[in-house]
């Protein structure tokens, strides 16, 4: 009996016998497209590749594969991989380098562009035990111009960034998101050049996180909808210098620890949401903001403040998110309270402000700071994040209602490390925090609050006596919604939900897990 033509010499599950004895390979009767997705399951082009091997039907089969992903491979056989494609569509290109030189990205990186039409993700995952100038020496890879590219993700995970510099020329044609993690940018061209609508003019979402060598970071882009820039370094001794953004079309933005900033200059007609934290650093030029965003509705704004060189400019804003507060504190502490005092200052009409307040552990022979606050704006709802650290809250709050008199909804977060919260007692008696008890016996008129929302209770007496106050001021509250931190145990709960209940008028909507 003649064997039929097949290259896979024993039975197979893929595999049965015909009339005749001969082997019919049924998986590869299988129509192309079926093929092709089952190989895209394997998530491994050189892998995919040894299918080969089974038959003359698969030999070329993988060069068809829309994705390659090369989780380890060496930068040769990437570079045979890519010359070997043949399907009309590469769209997605992920590879995986540990340490790469310059030459080692070389040998595979310019085919990709040529064939690539979707998404690249260029994972570097850096072992080697140097230091950050000697993983310099090793040069930069440049990343070349990919005119077909939708999205373009280099993350590093390891103590080492990845060495890169920019493309000098050439328009990223069709690129909608650019995603840097844990890069040390190198060479003349800047960035902020490369990613303004010139040379991506269909650039929507860029991320840049743990950077270093950016400085002066200048764009404009008609097409950007969202940029998000955190934890960036400057190359010493320089800074970061002045970051300049003009966009029409922006509309979330997120600024984050980047590191001796010294001006930063907004103009986007469009932007809805910017969030700046940790940005100015202290330096002997006083840091300047100009921000011009009409349509801005929510800001955050955890870093320095001062009128004489923070200039906002947004008509429309509704919410409000400052710096956290000191409630106790010393010189130092009223110094980095003013960015926040200094803030709520510059509006009159906010419908949301949220804010933190903070007691240190040990206050003794600190300064009640809260009369600093001496104005709000008019606010609708109040948003409060209290880490009281054992210590009375009653006071402050009562400071920040007694301003706000038309308040409609107010929620309380009580913040903590829930690990310590078993062995935390209530401060002592004598502690400064129980001077102010102004709050326990004057009468407060909340004739608009009508929902109040309280996070993460412990179930403290101290949390009940501020609990039963709000009752005697919120004359016309409907609703109560509370919950607990994970460490209250159920029965402790349920009782403090009780207690509460026993405060409440016959009219007011009790909500929570713990209400009978």
């Amino acid at each position: 009996m003649e064997q039929c033509d097949a290259e896979i010499p024993s039975r197979g599950r893929g595999l049965s016998y015909g009339g005749d004895g001969c082997r019919e390979d049924r998986l590869s009767a299988l129509p192309d497209d079926l093929l092709i997705h089952i190989l895209l399951k394997i998530l491994d082009a050189a892998v995919a590749a040894r299918t080969s091997v089974l038959s003359r039907r698969w030999r070329r089969l993988w060069t068809l594969l829309p994705e390659l992903l090369f989780p380890n491979s060496n930068p040769h056989h990437i570079r045979l991989a890519l010359t070997a494609h043949k399907a009309p569509v590469l769209r997605k290109l992920a590879v995986t380098v540990i340490d790469p030189t310059p030459e080692s990205v070389a040998a595979w990186l310019p085919i990709a562009t040529r064939r690539l039409s979707g998404d690249l993700f260029l994972f570097n995952m850096a072992r080697r035990n140097e230091s950050e100038d000697e993983a310099g020496e090793r040069g930069a890879f440049e990343l070349p111009c990919f005119e077909r590219a939708t999205a373009i993700v280099l993350p590093c995970q390891g103590p080492l960034a990845l060495e890169v510099s920019m493309p000098p020329a050439g328009v990223f044609a069709q690129l909608t998101a650019l995603k840097l993690v844990c890069v040390h940018l190198h060479g003349p061209c800047r960035l902020g050049e490369v990613v303004s609508s010139p040379r991506c003019p269909s650039l929507r979402k860029l991320i840049i996180d743990n950077a270093r060598g950016l400085l002066n970071f200048t764009i404009h882009s008609k097409s950007l909808l969202y940029i998000e820039l955190k934890n960036l370094r400057p190359d010493d001794p320089l800074d970061l210098g002045n970051f300049t953004i003009h966009s029409e079309s922006l509309q979330r933005m997120m600024l984050m620890s980047l590191h001796s900033l010294q001006q930063l200059t907004v103009m986007a007609p469009v932007l809805r949401v910017l969030s700046v934290s940790s940005c100015f650093g202290p330096s002997s030029n006083q840091p300047l903001a100009s921000i011009s965003a009409p349509q801005l509705i929510t800001l955050q704004w955890k870093d320095v403040y001062h009128t004489s060189y923070t200039q906002l400019k947004m008509e429309n804003l509704q919410v409000l998110g400052g710096n956290h507060f000191f409630v106790y504190g010393q010189e130092a502490h009223k110094m980095h309270n003013s960015s926040c005092v200094g803030l709520l200052r510059r509006f009159e009409l906010i419908e949301n402000v949220v804010l933190t307040l903070l007691y240190q552990t040990e206050i003794t022979n600190h300064e009640y700071l809260m009369e600093d606050i001496a104005r709000l704006p008019n606010i609708a709802v109040m948003g409060l994040y209290i880490d009281a650290n054992r210590h009375s809250f009653g006071g402050s709050l009562f400071h920040l209602l007694s301003m706000c008199t038309g308040v409609k909804k107010l929620t309380l977060t009580l913040l903590g490390r829930t690990c310590c919260l078993a062995a935390q007692t209530a401060c002592r008696s004598d502690c400064v925090c129980n001077e102010q008890s102004n709050w326990k016996t004057e009468e407060l008129v909340l004739d608009r609050l009508k929902e109040v929302e309280v996070h993460d209770l412990r179930g403290t007496e101290r949390e009940a006596a501020v609990l039963k106050r709000l009752f005697d001021w919120a004359r016309v509250l409907e609703t109560m919604t509370v919950s607990f931190d994970r460490s209250v145990a159920a029965s402790k709960a349920e009782e403090f939900c009780l207690m509460l209940q026993s405060f409440s008028r016959p009219d007011v909507c009790m909500k929570g897990l713990h209400f009978a």
